[in-house]
């Protein structure tokens, strides 16, 4: 078989997020590597030893995998493992990194962990710092890791239960029952507060009616004291003003050498000097125009005069009216605008709670019809999550004999909640047993690798349709197995790869053979010090490490017919 080129088209079925290349730099036994990807099955293989596993190590790294100064090459100051994934038409990885403020590359996602002797290790996305956080986030929606060291996502009860109501083809029915629960809760919180503020306003109702009655009471007007102020300063001088204003009309009309009379008669002399002069005619105009002006003065004083008058009383109600206002403002503000707005929000919180027994009736309805329509999502979705759960238990138990996990059996529990919760009626938990007699128990309390390896490969053949976690990588998903066994795994691999990026370890021919892409990896000893090497496999050499493989004389024709045999299936 002829080796895939990395940058081979996706094939139709697979998902675009695909792992094109990995760089290794100081890691372990690795001094520096670089291996390129493509879609579909690959195959890392070598003796034991040879440190094959550093590639699922390295990986683990990418997506946020606890760092160890023990995985930095002996001498090096630093290990640095990158890898370059192709996400081309993922809008939910682009929204992490929109979200997290990391520069997009249209073409490419590129993690970069740096590990350090001293200092703190050090992550990149793209060319943007990032958190291990950030990198476990992205790596959950890249990647399984499956194999003895890595923690798998299928053993989180959060994601056990999505992929089941992916399987039954409910995430719709979910998200309502979490949108309705939601928004009984927003309810609940609404009449809470609702109740609360009706028990706290009777004890306030009292204090507010009688502020905003008091204020209502006291009629008051914006500018209304400083008009008051204006006509109290005015009555208390009426006396004053009058005598005023009295001498200044007999100055303009009245007195002997009156103003406006002696104005008058001005005009005489100044046409005289007019006839001799005709320039200065300008100075009849101003004289005429100084006469009109003090005539209107004359009588603007007059007027004032017979509106000014000594009122006493007139003067009382003034001042009982400055006490109220000042009263008023030293109890709610220090104006008669903040007065009147003391008074508007009085009423507006009186009148808010006077209506607080019918807003917690409309409220009490509407949480009695929101609890009714999480109750019958929550019985619906129990119901499909019941069915889907028995058709997902014997799709994955009919894969675990062919695996060689004969006498397994595998259940998924749902366990009943006190109450409904956002997330449905029951806790579901995928349960295993992979030995006749014993109960299923946790996928976490699984304790071979291999095995685990395995049960994940039933897994995702019975969800390769609805699991949308692009790369798969499996490490020791042969171990203890050969034979028929082992062809079926590789085909079982081979199913999963037409939707999947699969990455295998494999000690195994029958798998190696079946592979898109297969690389060698092997130990040299140089300067006295070893180095793990690997390489994409030509067709000829892959005839040659198949026949190693295959435990004969890599060398020998009967082996290499073997080898040639196992491709050509």
């Amino acid at each position: 078989m002829t080796p895939r080129s990395a940058t081979e088209p996706i094939r139709p079925g697979q998902g675009t997020e695909v792992l094109r290349e990995l760089r290794v730099t100081d890691l372990a036994v690795v001094d520096e590597l670089t291996l390129e990807f493509g879609p579909g099955l690959s195959v890392l293989t070598g003796e034991t030893g040879t440190g094959k596993s550093l590639f699922v190590d390295a990986l683990g790294l990418l997506v946020g995998g606890r760092p160890s100064t023990d995985l930095i090459r002996t001498g090096s100051a630093r290990a640095l493992v990158e890898g370059r994934f192709e996400v081309s038409d993922s809008t939910e990885i682009r929204a992490v990194c929109e979200e997290a403020g990391v520069e997009w590359d249209d073409e490419a996602l590129i993690l970069r962990r740096e590990l350090r002797r001293e200092g703190r290790h050090r992550a990149w996305v793209n060319r943007s710092p990032a958190t291990t956080g950030l990198l476990r986030d992205l790596g959950r929606r890249l990647l399984d890791l499956h194999g003895q060291h890595e923690h798998q996502r299928l053993l989180d009860r959060t994601e056990q239960r999505k992929i089941l109501d992916a399987f039954g083809g409910h995430l719709e029915l979910a998200a309502r029952l979490t949108s309705a629960h939601d928004a009984l809760r927003d309810v609940r919180e609404k009449l809470d507060h609702v109740r609360r503020a009706a028990t706290e306003g009777r004890e306030r109702a009292d204090y507010l009616r009688f502020k905003a009655e008091e204020i209502e009471g006291a009629a008051l007007e914006p500018d209304e004291g400083e008009r008051l102020a204006v006509e109290s300063r005015r009555l208390e001088n009426s006396e004053e003003l009058i005598e005023l204003a009295s001498r200044l009309s007999a100055e303009l009309y009245e007195a002997d050498e009156a103003i406006v009379g002696r104005l008058g008669r001005l005009g005489r002399p100044l046409a005289d000097v007019v006839a001799i002069d005709e320039s200065s005619r300008g100075f009849i105009d101003l004289h005429e125009s100084a006469l009109r002006t003090l005539e209107e003065l004359g009588r603007e004083i007059g007027r004032y005069l017979d509106g000014v008058e000594h009122d006493p009383e007139r003067l009382a109600e003034i001042r009982e009216r400055q006490d109220l206002i000042y009263r008023l403002e030293r109890k709610y503000g220090g104006s008669v605008e903040s007065i009147i707005r003391a008074g508007e929000e009085a009423r507006r919180e009186l009148d808010s709670i006077e209506g607080v027994g019918e807003e917690t009736r409309r409220l009490e309805l509407e949480r009695s019809e929101r609890a009714a329509e999480v109750e019958r999502l929550g019985r619906e979705l129990t119901g499909a999550r019941e069915q889907a759960a028995s058709n997902l238990r014997e799709a994955v138990e009919a894969s675990l004999a062919p695996l060689g996990l004969e006498g397994g059996t595998f259940e998924i529990h749902l366990e009943p909640l006190d109450e409904i919760a956002r997330h449905g009626c029951e806790r579901i938990e995928f349960r295993i047993s992979l030995n006749p007699g014993f109960p299923p128990a946790s996928l976490s309390r699984v304790a071979s690798g291999g095995e685990m390896s395995r049960l994940m490969l039933a897994l995702k053949t019975a969800l390769v349709a609805v699991d949308d976690v692009p790369i798969l990588v499996f490490d020791e998903v042969d171990a203890g197995i050969g034979g028929e066994i082992a062809r079926r795994v590789a085909e079982r691999l081979v199913r999963v790869s037409a939707r999947h990026q699969v990455l295998v370890v494999t000690h195994l021919a029958q798998i190696a053979a079946r592979a898109d892409a297969h690389y060698s990896v092997d130990k040299r000893i140089d300067g006295g010090e070893p180095h793990s090497v690997a390489r994409m496999l030509a067709a000829e050499d892959r005839v040659e490490e198949l026949a190693r493989m295959l435990g004969g004389d890599p060398g020998s024709a009967r082996s290499r017919a073997h080898a040639e045999e196992l491709l050509s299936r």
